[in-house]
């Protein structure tokens, strides 16, 4: 692709994510809904999914963000249904939709329909965690979408490359294939075992925040094509690089962690843009290989697979659900009852995305012998428009079933008082070391400057409880809020002075930025984020 269809892409894709900011409706959709208007516009260049670069290079910095971003403990703490998605689900999806497939389209093989199947069974990293945010699903409803399609992908690829090679006369078989498949997982866990330690050590001991974020930056390709380098799942290796590094992250300086969090935000954003823009502009391309087919025919086998995809899926989470609390007394006396809604909203929110169009992208033209691959086109076909019937339906529909539901909220209550204990906590710990350390003749501090650090403690502790008090009746601020606001007012009128001062030449733009960076670090801890 030349550079200027690929920056109309970037920067077109990045306007309607914003835009869809300040809309209703998903972001995802209206980008989707975008690609496919702009496809059929004159002049508009053919974007082709490569999956050489959407695999290796897309793939991967997308999920070493939702793994960082992700909680560790959470998705230990829900390891079986995380499983039974992301694996099990997977392999029953393939296999049931495979055979749905076999059973509608004439013509159609076994092996391709269960290639079908595989390209088609995983639900989307970005997707589930883009709508996981947007509706705001319940903590446990969301960590379990989150960890499913942080795993299922290797799964999917695994499933898909077994499958292929039965289509295309390989051989393969069911011993094959489940040895495969273990290579892959085991293959790929142990990778990210290997290289998460050094990887940390390497962010931890790096001291400026430009190297340790470049590192950062570096890290899900470098362990991506490691593990894939010795045919092991580069998705896994990714995914336990990255919870790892989420969960130490705290061992890293501050400096790196506010460039990190920002660079982050900005290279997901425009993935995700750029990602699901792509979907709705492979239209053009998809049907250009339909010239086989009747339009009504593909249409139909089009609803249909739509339809099983669907439907397959509440068929394996409700069992997945109950049927291990009705096996297991340990289960049911560690956890609590889960009532239908939960199970309903999983099923639900299975939408899938760009990596089930790349897996079928590269799909190869011939099989053995030099002949085409039976049904390529078709399953093109059937995989776009199960993405995005999948996008659009239950994209659309989520967020009012979950208002209908009246799923349990999150207690933000509970939530800012432990916060609010925290908070005490750290705060008495840290007096004590302040005191031992005004103990020592060698950190003497006059009186105020001492007082001073006494008294950022106290706003800090004092900041969280202020929240679960009362708000002022003009304003409707709490009294937290009303120091923020004053604060930023007082920073404001610095910079501003600050920026005069340099006009007026009593200063140079080098003190100007040092001035400004002191005030914008003061604006970051005065204005951290109160969640």
């Amino acid at each position: 692709m030349h550079v200027m269809p690929l920056l109309l892409l970037v920067a077109g894709s990045a306007v309607v994510a914003g835009a869809a900011r300040r809309t209703p409706v998903p972001a995802p959709l209206l980008l989707v809904t975008a690609g496919l208007i702009v496809s059929y516009l004159p002049g508009v260049p053919e974007y082709t999914l490569d999956p050489d670069v959407v695999l290796p290079l897309v793939l991967p910095p997308l999920l070493y963000t939702a793994a960082t971003d992700s909680s560790y403990l959470d998705l230990r703490a829900q390891l079986r249904p995380v499983a039974l998605l992301s694996v099990g689900y997977v392999l029953f999806a393939t296999l049931v939709v495979g055979w749905a497939a076999y059973m509608i389209v004439p013509d159609l093989s076994l092996t391709a329909a269960l290639v079908l199947g595989a390209v088609v069974a995983p639900p989307d990293a970005v997707a589930a965690t883009a709508v996981a945010r947007r509706v705001g699903l319940p903590s446990r409803v969301t960590t379990i979408l989150q960890g499913e399609s942080l795993v299922n992908d290797a799964t999917a690829i695994t499933a898909y490359r077994v499958a292929l090679a039965a289509a295309v006369g390989e051989g393969a078989t069911w011993a094959g294939g489940i040895g495969e498949f273990l290579l892959a997982a085991i293959g790929g866990i142990g990778i990210g075992v290997v290289l998460m330690v050094p990887l940390h050590w390497l962010r931890t001991h790096l001291k400026e925040a430009l190297l340790q974020n470049s590192l950062s930056l570096l890290i899900p390709f470098f362990a991506y094509a490691v593990a894939e380098q010795v045919h092991a799942s580069g998705v896994l290796a990714v995914v336990v690089v990255a919870l790892y590094l989420g969960h130490r992250n705290w061992e890293v300086d501050f400096a790196t962690r506010l460039q990190e969090e920002a660079v982050w935000k900005m290279v997901a954003f425009i993935l995700e843009s750029a990602v699901f823009a792509l979907i709705g502009l492979q239209l053009p391309i998809v049907l250009k290989g339909l010239d086989e087919y009747e339009g009504v025919s593909a249409a139909w086998y089009a609803v249909a697979v739509f339809l099983v995809v669907v439907v397959s899926r509440f068929v394996w989470v409700y069992p997945a659900t109950f049927l291990p609390r009705i096996l297991s007394k340990r289960i049911r006396e560690r956890e609590d009852n889960p009532t239908w809604k939960g199970p309903f909203i999983i099923s639900w929110a299975g939408m899938r995305g760009v990596v089930s169009l790349a897996i079928a992208f590269s799909i190869p033209l011939t099989a053995e012998g030099g002949e085409d691959f039976p049904g390529r086109n078709l399953i093109l076909f059937l995989t776009f428009t199960t993405v995005i019937g999948t996008l659009v339906v239950q994209g659309l529909t989520l967020p009012p079933l979950v208002r209908l539901l009246k799923l349990p909220e999150r207690d933000r209550q509970a939530e800012t008082l432990a916060e609010a204990n925290a908070q005490a906590q750290a705060s008495r710990t840290a007096e004590r070391r302040l005191d031992e350390l005004l103990d020592d003749e060698r950190n003497a501090l006059p009186p105020p400057l001492a007082d001073r650090l006494r008294s950022v403690l106290e706003r800090r502790r004092n900041a969280v409880w202020e929240r679960l008090g009362t708000v002022n009746p003009v304003t409707g601020e709490t009294v937290d809020d009303t120091y923020r606001r004053l604060s930023r007012e007082m920073i404001g009128a610095e910079r501003e002075m600050f920026v005069r001062l340099r006009d007026g030449r009593y200063i140079d733009d080098e003190m100007l930025r040092t001035l400004l960076r002191r005030l914008d670090l003061e604006e970051a801890a005065a204005f951290r984020e109160a969640t």
